[in-house]
């Protein structure tokens, strides 16, 4: 069957949700009052300049949307609007608009990412939830730095690298929506040392959590305190079992559910963690039942105990829906090129994070909305294909072509293609050259003394 063939009834059909729907109502919610209202209550206060907070802003995303992320790309093209606009000419020196985004709070930029992931996430129709329930994915991952005095303070670089090799490292650990995969919240903090671990940031997030809502996350996250946490916000979870409780585990123990499927009882642990106050560790109860179960070769912990509701394969198509996290943790840092940051300072690196995030959940609300006219699941929107579509969408009627804007994001689909597996390995061979192994000044000097290296093999 041809592309244009199988794409035709999903067009059919996209057209009659346009005809019945209202084809305006995501960039009304771009510039509704809440989103406005939470911008302006978090804007500085700012005379007028050649870039004033949000044409900054909008500068800074459209840095983060596009293939040439530098400074003088995005000045360059302003300069060239302005001029094709009729205003004076400025100057194509980065200065200004550099001096603009440190300006810019990072507040400002946290709360306008948690709130349109939130915007996004309200969306979400209840067919797209997991048995009625608000699933939470949770994971973390690194980004790195460039190597600068000040963010080698505030991150350091890995401990067994020597001074002037590597790369500043940042932690970042998000919570995102599994129906619409919206960046809900994010915590920032260092790779290594006392509380970077991702548990650590995590507890930072759990406001985020809502009663009822289902945290996802892997096997890092399934400890006896953040389980007893969540119980006592009400929240569900599913984790992969805590590496070091592998080996105890026992199916012939506990209350039988069914099959490699049972009811067991945790104990607290004896020593108190670092983190926790005497207060905490005496609130946290004494004993917890979970359950604990394998399938599809893993084994999994949850509290959701009754067999009958939540059967054993239910919770495996479940936990297989995890990796979405880490795709969209690709799509952030791949797709969008956050997996090197461009800042030289900590804090303006934080207010890329932000940027970055924001941007990602502007191309969210887009998917959408557009999955809700089309009738389908927004997971199964290419993000990489909303993108391209936004970046090339340049219309000389708004208002006209937004109905054909969203027939085009929602016509390409991602394939289904469940139990994946692909090998972590290149094709593509690097250069042959060798690595920096010195300071680049000691380099510079030994080049000058003995010239360059030969090439590797």
């Amino acid at each position: 069957m041809s592309i244009a063939r199988s794409t035709q009834p999903q067009q059919q059909r996209l057209k009659q949700y346009l005809a019945a729907s209202d084809a305006f109502s995501f960039f009304n919610q771009l510039t509704s009052p809440e989103l406005l209202d939470a911008m302006e209550s978090t804007l500085p206060e700012h005379r007028e300049r050649l870039f004033p907070p949000t044409e900054t802003l909008s500068m800074f995303l459209a840095q983060a949307l596009k293939p040439d992320r530098s400074c003088q790309a995005i000045v360059n093209e302003a300069a060239v609007k302005r001029l094709q606009g009729g205003l004076p000419p400025c100057s194509t020196r980065t200065g200004a608009y550099c001096r603009a985004r440190q300006r810019l709070p990072a507040s400002m930029l946290s709360s306008l990412a948690r709130h349109t992931g939130s915007l996004v996430s309200a969306q979400a129709h209840a067919t797209w939830l997991w048995n009625g329930s608000r699933v939470r994915l949770v994971d973390g991952t690194t980004v790195t730095l460039p190597d600068t005095v000040a963010n080698q303070a505030a991150y350091p670089q890995q401990g067994g690298q020597k001074p002037g090799l590597g790369f500043p490292i940042c932690r970042l650990v998000a919570i995102t929506c599994l129906s619409t995969g919206a960046v809900l919240n994010a915590a920032i903090g260092r790779f290594k040392g006392k509380g970077s671990c991702e548990q650590t940031l995590l507890r930072t997030l759990l406001d985020t959590l809502e009663s009822g809502d289902l945290l996802l996350g892997d096997a890092f996250y399934g400890t006896y305190f953040l389980l007893a946490e969540l119980q006592s916000r009400q929240v569900d979870a599913l984790f992969e079992q805590y590496g070091s409780r592998r080996r105890l585990t026992d199916f012939s123990q506990g209350v039988k559910l069914g099959n490699r499927d049972h009811l067991v009882t945790l104990t607290k642990p004896k020593a108190r963690p670092d983190w926790m106050t005497l207060e905490q560790y005496l609130a946290a109860p004494e004993s917890l039942v979970i359950r604990e179960l394998e399938v599809g070769g893993k084994l999994l912990i949850t509290s959701l105990t009754c067999p009958a509701s939540i059967p054993k394969q239910a919770l495996k198509t479940l936990y297989t829906s995890r990796w979405q996290v880490e795709l969209d943790i690709r799509n952030i840092k791949t797709t969008l090129g956050m997996e090197t940051l461009s800042c030289k300072t900590p804090q303006m690196a934080a207010k890329e994070i932000w940027v970055y995030l924001l941007a990602y959940n502007l191309i969210r609300l887009l998917m959408a909305q557009s999955a809700l006219l089309a009738d389908i699941l927004p997971r199964t929107i290419s993000f990489k294909h909303a993108l391209q579509l936004w970046l090339g969408w340049q219309p000389t009627d708004e208002t006209a072509a937004i109905p054909g804007l969203l027939l085009l994001v929602a016509e390409q689909t991602v394939g289904n293609r469940p139990g994946r597996i692909e090998p972590r390995a290149v094709k593509r061979r690097p250069k042959p050259y060798p690595l920096l192994t010195k300071t680049r000044a000691e380099a510079k000097v030994d080049i000058k003394n003995y010239g360059h290296p030969k090439k590797l093999k």
